[in-house]
């Protein structure tokens, strides 16, 4: 049997996702939320990857590793595993799992594009500190 958590936020804005799916939490302690940006570039890679949005989405999760202890992962997914929080926002869904949860929530995605680089932005407010990769955190 497999147990996910459906979170849904509104895509109009970075919020966190709403257990009960009526009306998005906009405290930022307890979900994931995603920049309009960072929405836009996830829809067009998942075309890209030919991900289905309908079964799949982007995982976000956490893991030992990096300058500073523990890394970011990102990753398209063909589906939910058991027990991952599946957050939507709009045609996206996001997935992580439980013990990334732990130190992603209240996080933000973004997407940043500069002069000097071009990708996703962790927002991270569970990191105690981070290194100049920026993929890289203590939590």
């Amino acid at each position: 049997m497999t147990t996910v958590t459906q979170e849904t936020a509104n895509a109009a804005a970075p919020t966190s996702g709403s257990a009960s799916g009526n009306a998005p939490s906009f405290a930022p302690a307890k979900g994931i939320q995603v920049s309009d940006k960072a929405l836009a570039r996830i829809r067009t890679a998942i075309l890209k990857e030919n991900i289905s949005p309908e079964q799949g989405g982007l995982r976000l999760g956490v893991q030992g590793g990096g300058c500073s202890g523990l890394s970011y992962n990102i990753r398209f997914d063909t589906h939910p595993r058991e027990r991952d929080r599946i957050f939507q926002f709009g045609d996206v869904r996001v997935f992580v799992d439980p013990k990334s949860f732990i130190y992603l929530h209240g996080m933000i995605l973004d997407y940043q594009e500069t002069l000097m680089q071009q990708g996703f932005v962790f927002v991270n407010p569970n990191a105690s500190k981070s290194c100049g990769c920026g993929t890289s955190f203590s939590g």
